[in-house]
């Protein structure tokens, strides 16, 4: 059975204003999630547990579940402060959480950590029919772009996720792939995921050219 799952970036402050330029893709969610009870619209509608999901969710007309697994990253000790200030404070260790995916300067979780729960994650998402929606942290849908794509974990911070920017997975024959046609933003510009991309190991080559950019 074929899996669809579309991530929505969540949005900080006032979702419901944010939503107000958005893009067709997320009216079309926003317009979907709004169905009756009766007929819902997505047959999984999962969020992040934080306020920022929640209000997401809320401005989308998503009954969302709260799902952990879906949380942000562990900033450890640098939870609460700008990237800036860090990199102003301590501008060795935040240089080498940007180049080891395997580092934690701040105590807290490294890229390969994220990016292996949420593989996991999406590794035990039971088959069901219909579509699923999960609204989380922009960190979460970088890491499930790595796993989707087998991307090298360097790939992590090349994926420019803005608020509220949709990002569609399927799962087909136990092999995530990105939707066809979807745009991921990206710093070198807009990459456009190839519409016949095949599943399995193969590194697309986009992501092969962005990794050997760093």
């Amino acid at each position: 059975m074929t899996v669809s799952l579309t991530f929505v970036c969540a949005t900080d402050g006032d979702a419901t204003r944010a939503l107000s330029g958005q893009s067709p893709c997320l009216t079309a969610l926003r317009g979907a999630g709004s169905a009756t009870p009766a007929s819902p619209a997505y047959s999984l509608a999962v969020r992040g547990p934080s306020a920022r999901c929640a209000h997401t969710a809320d401005a989308l007309g998503l009954e969302a579940t709260p799902e952990p697994a879906l949380r942000d990253f562990d900033h450890g000790a640098w939870d609460g402060y700008s990237m800036a200030d860090v990199a102003a404070k301590d501008p060795y260790r935040y240089s080498v959480w940007f180049t080891d995916p395997d580092a934690a300067p701040h105590g807290g979780e490294s890229i390969r950590q994220i990016c292996r729960r949420t593989g996991n994650w999406l590794s035990g998402l039971p088959p069901h029919p219909g579509q699923a929606v999960a609204v989380t942290e922009s960190s979460v849908v970088r890491a499930a772009l790595v796993h989707a794509l087998s991307a090298p974990m360097r790939a992590f911070w090349h994926f420019d996720l803005p608020p509220l920017s949709a990002v569609t997975l399927t799962r087909r024959d136990g092999h995530w792939r990105v939707h066809p046609g979807c745009v991921i933003l990206g710093r070198s510009g807009r990459w456009l995921v190839p519409p016949e991309a095949p599943p399995g190991p193969r590194v697309p080559e986009l992501v092969r050219a962005a990794h050997s950019g760093m």
